[in-house]
């Protein structure tokens, strides 16, 4: 099929280039030349002037492609282009110069080859910056899909609407903004910054968009919900970057990368910096062992752990279906056909040591536990027994087995706690820390809130319940609560497993907290279905407000500016076995209490056997 000419100058882009620029070089030479004799060609047309021109195209050619001016398909007329151009012309004017000094005996006055030299930048930058004025003339025709408002004027900004003034784009940037005052002056491409925010719905009516872009990469959430909220009043749809994180995996914003808000997005992202040589140092080539490893938290931690090179990662639950799926998603295969995939219930005391005993675990991430707040109000028993006793189990096999370094896993549920679940937690940070008295050992608990997409979280319920034709239901119209990503999550846990000292609680920055309602509201409008919000009132143990700190205890950032110490005082074991799990739901969730507040150990208290709760006397290497 034949190409149309502008298809053939961008295929031979490569031989069209340098062709153009000597072009320039001669027309520059010959313009010099003709001022300085009159237009008399009789006077400059000599051997030496014609050799120098020969001269000037061979060197500019050479010198072009050695510092990449031919090598690499620069954007027309743009800074590294220019760059690239102005060295290469500076190189071959200078060799030119001594060439006619030296080797031609100045077969032109020295002073036509630096004017020549000077027309034949402007000459060649002029002939790019013309082809892309052209270009973007035509672009202007193309037929587009959406009318977009880019809002950001940073780097993100300039990357995005050079990706959408592509011919493949369904977007065409027609207007900027940003909120920065120093940038109101500002002008990428053709779009000079109209204003900030509040002129959102103004800007969109004057330019007739339908779509705005965030064009700022890891935007915090508050700004994405403000931004969100605009959008809606002015009948625009939203789209965002990725992280930047992500985007640093690839050469530039591509116009698949814009994408619609997530949920994610509307609840906080965090941009999670990772000391990889700290947690390498703890993890590569050591026997490490995940508890609960077929939930979200442990099977996010089992696929993060398996790339920092375990000698062993030995994956315990008592669900087979859980570690089946596990298996999957790290190894791509499903055969449970390994001593690493463990079925083992943490309340089952010999076949946990049993465990302990055949893998000798270094490193414990304890991650089973019991953990949706109203069927632990019903059933109080089954959280003592799993997140109570079972993590007493752990801790105990731990110890005896010389584990050196033990995360719990825990919750915001624990700070200042009034549930089931928060007791039951809040013991089992207490316990950890008695167990980390015993030795020198590190053995702490990492402390944070809900986790987007876990099993049973707020946005898996709502995005269900929309499926469904609603209605959504939210238990209080100002109810918070704190969120963060999965994989964030933990890779947050890893770290503090690398900083944490024993019988510490880490506490996870979670940012800001939502507001459920707004976020079940989005979620509707988002949905364009006619699904109503019921409120059903907060259900027993639930708090409107979660917090992230007991009232007594400090936020202490020493090592890392996402994760704070606090010191966990221990337990007084003899007190333990006192919980009569035949009581009634009301009883056992009293004791629960007490003992959570319970002051700590005097002396050294006699632990009994009874439920399981004894300290080894020996620790076994």
């Amino acid at each position: 099929m034949r190409l149309g000419f502008e298809k053939l100058i961008q295929h031979y882009r490569g031989i069209v280039e340098p062709v153009a620029d000597a072009v320039v070089w001669i027309a520059s030479l010959l313009f010099v030349q003709a001022l300085s004799y009159d237009i008399d060609h009789r006077n400059f047309l000599t051997a030496g002037f014609l050799e120098l021109i020969a001269i000037a195209i061979a060197t500019h050619v050479i010198v072009g492609w050695i510092v990449s001016l031919y090598r690499i398909r620069w954007k027309n007329a743009s800074f590294e282009q220019t760059v690239a151009l102005a060295a290469t012309v500076a190189n071959s004017a200078t060799i030119v110069l001594l060439c006619n000094v030296v080797f031609l005996h100045h077969a032109i006055p020295t002073r036509n080859v630096v004017a020549a030299a000077a027309y034949t930048f402007l000459g060649c930058a002029g002939l790019r910056g013309l082809w892309r004025l052209i270009w973007e003339y035509k672009l202007e025709g193309v037929v587009r899909v959406r009318r977009a408002i880019v809002f950001g004027a940073g780097e993100g900004g300039e990357q995005v609407i050079d990706a959408l003034r592509a011919r493949s784009s369904p977007f065409l940037p027609v207007a900027l903004l940003d909120d920065s005052p120093f940038k109101r002056h500002t002008q990428i491409r053709h779009l000079r910054v109209s204003g900030g925010r509040q002129e959102i719905t103004a800007v969109a009516q004057r330019v007739a968009a339908d779509t705005l872009i965030v064009a700022i990469p890891s935007v915090s959430s508050g700004l994405i919900r403000d931004l969100s909220d605009r959008a809606t009043t002015a009948g625009l749809d939203i789209r965002v970057l990725p992280q930047t994180s992500e985007l640093l995996t690839r050469p530039g914003v591509g116009v698949g990368d814009i994408r619609n808000v997530t949920e994610q997005d509307l609840l906080g992202r965090h941009v999670v910096q990772t000391n990889v040589d700290s947690i390498s140092g703890y993890l590569t080539g050591r026997r490490i062992l995940v508890t609960g490893a077929g939930g979200s938290i442990g099977s996010e931690l089992c696929r993060q752990v398996s790339r920092f090179g375990p000698a062993r990662l030995i994956m315990l639950d008592r669900d087979e279906s859980g570690l089946q799926e596990l298996q999957l998603s790290i190894e791509h295969r499903a055969l449970l056909d390994q001593r690493n995939l463990v079925v083992c219930n943490i309340q089952d005391v010999p076949a946990l040591n049993s465990v302990f005993d055949e893998h000798r675990p270094e490193v414990v991430f304890h991650a089973a536990a019991l953990k949706h707040l109203p069927l632990l109000e019903m059933w109080p028993a089954e959280a003592v027994k799993t997140n109570v006793f079972g993590t007493w189990n752990v801790l105990s096999a731990a110890n005896k087995f010389g584990v050196e370094r033990l995360v719990n896993i825990s919750t915001d549920k624990a700070a200042d706690p009034i549930s089931v679940l928060g007791y039951s937690k809040r013991i089992a940070e207490r316990l950890t820390a008695t167990v980390a008295t015993w030795s020198t050992a590190a053995y702490l608990s990492v402390r944070f809130g809900n986790v987007l997409g876990s099993r049973g979280s707020v946005l898996t319920t709502f995005t269900a319940q929309i499926d469904a034709g609603g209605p959504v239901t939210v238990t209080h119209p100002d109810v918070t609560r704190f969120f963060m990503t999965v994989q964030e999550a933990v890779q947050l846990v890893i770290q503090a497993g690398a900083l944490g000292g024993g019988g510490e609680v880490l506490v996870l920055d979670m940012g800001s907290p939502a507001k459920i309602a707004e976020v079940a509201h989005r979620l509707v409008e988002e949905s364009h279905k006619p699904i109503e919000i019921v409120f059903t009132g907060l259900r027993p143990g639930e708090k409107l407000h979660e917090v992230l700190f007991g009232q007594d205890e400090p936020d202490v950032r020493p090592k890392h500016p996402m994760i704070s110490h606090v010191p966990v005082p221990p337990m007084d074991l003899s007190q333990i076995p006192g919980i009569d799990l035949s009581a009634d739901p009301t009883t056992i969730c009293t004791g629960l209490r007490e003992l959570c507040c319970a002051p700590g150990p005097r002396g050294n208290p006699l632990i009994t056997q009874q439920a399981s709760l004894a300290k080894p006397s020996t620790r076994t290497a």
